[in-house]
């Protein structure tokens, strides 16, 4: 498949080829939906945690005597099923992180771009290169791309310092190598612009 390859200036510039298993992928939704859920997950610190009757402090010693009291018999106040006890069954800290294949990766980042590239939100600039880290600057770049105002993931093929300074304090841009893109990023853009050099390196890495 042929992708126009536009400069700065939204003139197009040439065609890219990309391969058809890449940018004609059938969309895979749940595949989608499972891939980010797993990412997510993996965000999770996990670190919650109750305290059983074994950690609660206190209550080594029997309460009252076993009989002639008249009340129900216990041997520590720190039951559960007394005030300021345990908790029974509460949260434990735990890892959240869920396996997904590699080739399941490849399949929802494929049937993801896909999609993007149908509903005209992907765009390939001849190179994300700028010669200044000044966020007015990039601005007035995306104004000529029509893209003022919208969520953006910019892909380069490798850390582009002065995009990654000009985007990284406003909320609606984020930047990302093309090696480290996820489905994740590309699900909460809505538009991906990517250098011609990062989709091919994408494109080999997602047909080997």
């Amino acid at each position: 498949m042929k992708i126009d390859v536009r400069n700065w200036e939204n003139a197009v510039t040439g065609q890219l080829e990309i391969s058809d298993d890449v940018m004609s992928f059938p969309a895979r939704p749940h595949l989608v939906y499972e891939v980010v859920k797993a990412y997510l997950a993996g965000l999770r610190s996990g670190t919650h945690a109750t305290k059983n009757r074994a950690l609660v402090s206190g209550g080594g010693k029997k309460p009252f005597k076993q009989k002639g009291t008249g009340r129900a018999r216990a041997g520590s106040s720190r039951s559960p099923l007394w005030r300021h006890g345990g908790t029974v069954f509460g949260p434990q800290p735990r890892s959240y992180v869920a396996k997904v294949n590699i080739k399941a990766k490849k399949a929802a980042l494929k049937s993801i771009l896909a999609d993007r590239l149908k509903a005209g939100r992907l765009l390939v600039l001849e190179s994300l290169d700028i010669d200044s880290n000044r966020t007015q600057d990039l601005l007035a770049r995306l104004a000529k791309l029509e893209l003022a105002g919208a969520k953006i993931l910019f892909v380069d093929s490798f850390d582009n310092l002065n995009l990654m300074l000009a985007s990284r304090n406003r909320p609606e841009l984020a930047s990302a190598d093309s090696m480290h893109v996820h489905v994740y990023h590309v699900m909460k853009a809505q538009t991906v612009v990517f250098s011609q050099r990062a989709l091919q390196q994408l494109a080999e890495v997602l047909t080997s």
